[in-house]
């Protein structure tokens, strides 16, 4: 449990916050609490978040993926709710992150690891987009071979056996954003 500013800085937060996220409040206390989710979910949280100070909202909860220290990333599920005081305006909010059973370091990469080239993401954003390969070679200026070949290399770099399973896989380690359309590599796993 965490209570934010305004601004989703973090003011306070119990042990058990402090345990996934660094070793003291000295550590957290004073970062923005953005820093805390995995670039994946950071768009559709944030909104989530603006709606609560503008006072749209009183609470929401919302499935997240959190970075702790060293880069490991667990998921699970974010309740805040929007505390007001003397005015009506939001004076802080409050946080409480459950963690998933087994989520764990579940595959989750972090914003350190640039896993993708410019046209591996371009293809990988095709692919989930639901695109064959001479349409998404014609869309990237490629031959059916040359798509064929990176699409081979996509299937290696992230173990699965067919293109279903690769878009399942990239969304499932962060790398696709969610809640955009069309599908969106996030740019921090971009070389």
């Amino acid at each position: 449990m965490a209570s934010l500013d305004p601004a989703l800085t973090i003011q306070q937060a119990n042990e058990e916050f402090f345990r996934r996220f660094g070793d003291s409040s000295a550590g957290v206390c004073g970062r923005s609490f953005r820093d805390l989710v995995h670039p994946s979910v950071q768009q559709p949280l944030m909104r989530q978040f603006s709606r609560l100070v503008e006072g749209k909202r009183q609470r929401f909860a919302s499935h997240v993926v959190a970075v702790g220290p060293e880069d490991s990333a667990f998921a699970g599920t974010l309740t805040a709710a929007a505390v007001s005081g003397e005015t009506p305006d939001v004076a802080a909010i409050l946080v409480l992150m459950r963690s998933s059973e087994g989520a764990e370091d579940a595959g989750v990469l972090t914003n350190q690891k640039k896993i993708l080239t410019e046209i591996d993401a371009r293809i990988l954003e095709g692919i989930a987009a639901g695109l064959s390969t001479i349409p998404l070679a014609s869309r990237l200026y490629l031959s059916r071979q040359g798509v064929e070949y990176h699409v081979t290399g996509l299937l290696r770099k992230l173990r699965v056996p067919n293109r279903a399973a690769l878009v399942s896989r990239a969304y499932s380690m962060g790398v696709l954003n969610v809640g955009t359309w069309p599908p969106k590599v996030v740019e921090d796993f971009i070389k």
